[in-house]
């Protein structure tokens, strides 16, 4: 990079302080997936959820991505998002710390009320809360609540005031609330009248019994891989890139057989019910085929 940003500066003395990092484009969103990491087409980095082989150069995969490595960080496959970078991202696991994001000024006052003081960094509505420790991510943890620490970021706003004090038990009832109401619930688990994939419903696919039922399940696997965080988006990638399969077939393909095993993954490790059926609707129509 011939004109280093303030971003970028930034940046590098995080990473030089062992804090991975990525940039962050408009919108506070990781940049695009490149082509061969798109729909998790590279099976995913080593260390996700849904580990795979992926190496890939590029800032891929989001929170995945950050690194401390200065050669990468400077790296030309880098240097564009630099570029166009509106903010630094960091993963905070990967810092040693979990941030509670609290989104709203009744939100900071319930933790004001409830949580031990720590380091505090004010936010555009908020605060950002920091923690010593790590523990599995989840949003919507209670209202304006969202818990940042493995397997996600977040952006980087500036060192804040106050020490880090440990990561309380209060903060980690927290998702373990959130996690077990789904299994509490047998209605939000179970959805009725099952459909079943085969030739029966899906009389113009092209595609033989198994090659169909073989990738759905690689996918349904992928989906309940992810039961801290990420299963609506991957449910909605899977979807997405089944109904890519079909795109050729002269149909129907009885897809939405397809969809609904897909959304009963999600609604198993924690996904809403409504939140699975909209985010596999579009994945299936994705490709411009319907079921």
């Amino acid at each position: 990079m011939t004109q280093p940003t303030p971003i970028w500066h930034t940046a590098l003395a995080l990473a030089a302080a062992d804090v991975p990092v990525l940039p962050l484009r408009r919108g506070k969103r990781p940049f695009a997936n490149c082509p061969a990491c798109e729909q998790s087409a590279c099976g995913d980095r080593p260390h996700m959820k849904a580990a795979g082989p992926c190496r890939c150069p590029r800032p891929c995969h989001a929170w995945a991505a950050a690194t401390t490595d200065r050669f990468v960080l400077t790296s030309p496959d880098w240097v564009s998002a630099w570029r166009a970078a509106v903010a630094v991202a960091y993963h905070p696991a990967g810092a040693g710390v979990t941030v509670v994001d609290l989104d709203n000024a009744a939100a900071v006052t319930w933790a004001r009320e409830n949580l031990p003081t720590t380091r505090t960094v004010q936010t555009t509505r908020g605060e950002h809360w920091i923690y010593r420790g790590t523990m599995q991510s989840a949003n919507k943890v209670r209202p304006g609540v969202d818990i940042k620490s493995r397997m996600t970021y977040a952006r980087w706003l500036g060192l804040g005031t106050g020490t880090p004090t440990d990561l309380p038990p209060a903060v980690r009832a927290l998702v373990m609330k959130e996690e077990t109401t789904p299994a509490r619930r047998g209605v939000v688990s179970s959805t009725p009248q099952r459909a079943t994939w085969d030739h029966t419903v899906a009389t113009g696919c092209r595609h033989t019994e198994r090659y169909v039922l073989t990738g759905l399940d690689r996918g349904l696997a992928m989906v309940r891989s992810c039961s801290e965080s990420g299963a609506g988006s991957k449910a909605y990638a899977v979807a997405s890139f089944l109904a890519t399969q079909h795109a050729d077939c002269p149909g129907p393909c009885g897809l939405e057989a397809l969809g609904q095993d897909i959304v009963d993954a999600a609604v198993s490790v924690g996904v809403p019910a409504p939140y699975a059926r909209r985010a596999v609707t579009r994945g299936l129509h994705s490709a411009g085929k319907a079921a």
